[in-house]
């Protein structure tokens, strides 16, 4: 009867210890999995800007490599589409116009600014197609016009008809993505395309289509990079790390236009020439976020309010990372 409890309990120890075993092994291998998960660094980017080159470049991951991160890169046909996925978690960092994290913040994405680079009107305009009869701003009411909803341009268009004296309900509003939206320009669905480069220059040689205005005196269309708050929080050295290689990038960029526009194009898909007519008007030098650029942030924050596109008043510099001292 003893040697038969004996054998029971031993019976019973092996059970036990092998669950717990198990358990133990399932748990390690998830927190392994989970370790593994939080060494991925996820930017977005968009078809042409400078996160566009660091990816072409690859010097980021060379970095990143010997500090056990992996970086996973995803394209976004525009900024808003960017953000809602910084918002959604998808994201960790990416690259805007100034007019996304305006309506994002009003939406209540948690998204913080890290970092600009400067002012840039010359890189997005309102283009009519050559023979259009459209010849000023004021020709442009009662007409259809393409925009990417949220996007950098939707501040541009705002502030050219502010400027002409065309109400916004005077004209008709086409929300498009760039792709839809040189589609039903060039089939002549619209009537005039707010857009920025690269697509801009593209058209303007692909379709010879004619600059009605661009940004020049009317808005500072700067591009912002912004990451999710959680991870500004959590990941600070990642943050300074990527901003120290987007100034090297910059630098190399700009001593060699004509070189980076023949290395992106086949990326790209679009002519090295086009690209390179981009960059000499595109303008470089990252830097962080100052008191006079986000109080620029706020007063198109304001207009977008006043014209009721965003659904509630918002405080931009609430969206600045806060460092403690």
């Amino acid at each position: 009867m003893i040697k038969k409890t004996r054998t029971l309990l031993l019976f019973f120890l092996l059970i036990t210890f092998s669950f717990i075993t198990l358990t133990g092994c399932d748990q390690w291998a998830s927190t392994k999995e989970k370790d593994a998960t939080d060494k991925i660094f996820r930017i977005g980017y968009q078809k042409f800007g400078t996160l566009n080159i660091l990816k072409a470049e690859g010097t980021l991951e060379k970095v990143l490599e010997p500090k056990g991160y992996k970086v996973e890169w995803t394209e976004f046909p525009g900024g808003p589409q960017l953000l809602e996925a910084l918002n959604v978690g998808s994201l960790d960092f990416g690259h805007t116009g100034e007019a996304p994290p305006i309506f994002a913040q009003a939406a209540g994405a948690p998204i913080v600014y890290f970092a600009n680079e400067p002012t840039n009107p010359k890189g997005e305009a309102i283009l009519v197609p050559k023979h259009s009869s459209i010849q000023s701003v004021q020709d442009l009411q009662g007409k259809k016009i393409a925009l990417n909803k949220g996007s950098n341009v939707h501040y541009l268009l705002v502030r050219a008809l502010e400027e002409y004296g065309v109400q916004y309900e005077e004209i008709e509003p086409v929300f498009l993505a760039p792709a839809d939206a040189r589609a039903a320009f060039e089939q002549g669905s619209v009537d005039a395309w707010v857009i920025w480069d690269p697509f801009f220059a593209e058209a303007e040689a692909k379709t010879g289509a004619r600059i009605l205005v661009d940004g020049t005196g009317l808005v500072q269309n700067r591009e912002f990079f912004l990451a999710s708050k959680s991870f500004a929080e959590k990941h600070p050295e990642l943050l300074d790390i990527v901003y120290k290689e987007i100034k090297k990038v910059e630098r190399k960029t700009m001593e060699n236009k004509t070189e980076t526009a023949a290395f992106l194009s086949p990326q790209l898909g679009i002519e090295a020439e086009t690209l390179e007519k981009v960059l000499e008007r595109r303008t470089f030098g990252i830097e962080k976020i100052t008191q006079e650029t986000i109080e620029n942030q706020q007063k198109i924050a304001d207009k977008f309010y006043e014209l009721q596109l965003i659904p509630k008043k918002i405080n931009t510099f609430d969206a600045l990372l806060k460092v403690d001292s």
